[in-house]
């Protein structure tokens, strides 16, 4: 019956990203995943990470790209650029969902604050972006640099 509680519980991840675009010298900040981290280990990706308990996603997305980058933004000047929903993940038994955000107002400039997470943290030229990436990240930042409307990638489903 739709909407009856069965008793179980869908164990989902949610995650944040924020694509930070710095559209006059055409570059994104990107992080590549260390050695040894236990999910996609030496491939680029966008600063991202899991919500904590009772934490916004765009909350969750400031202080993610804070805590890697050492970058800050404001909530407000977040905007909506993508959704990826993964089948599986490491840590959710029932997939992921991820909001991906862009940027184009920030302070600071990156730095490796979460050097046993990540080994480089930096700006990459728009032109030039790692083939070695996260799942869609490099047509998330594609779509970005295009101001493509939010798009949902999906990941797994068949």
């Amino acid at each position: 019956m739709p909407g009856a509680d069965t008793g179980t519980r869908a164990l989902v991840v949610l995650c944040a990203a924020v694509v930070v675009h710095d559209r006059a010298a055409g570059r994104v900040v990107m992080v590549r995943r260390g050695p040894e981290v236990g999910f996609a280990p030496g491939l680029w990706d966008l600063p991202v990470g899991k919500t904590e308990r009772g934490e916004s996603v765009s909350a969750a997305a400031v202080r993610e790209l804070w805590e890697e980058t050492g970058i800050r933004v404001a909530e407000e000047d977040l905007r909506l650029a993508h959704v990826v929903h993964g089948a599986r993940a490491p840590k959710g038994p029932d997939g992921f969902v991820t909001v991906v955000f862009t940027a184009g107002r920030w302070e600071g400039e990156p730095v490796n604050r979460e050097p046993t997470k990540h080994d480089r943290v930096e700006w990459v030229p728009v032109g030039a972006i790692p083939g070695e990436v996260v799942f869609s990240t490099d047509r998330i930042l594609a779509a970005c640099a295009e101001r493509d409307p939010a798009a949902v990638s999906l990941h797994g489903w068949g």
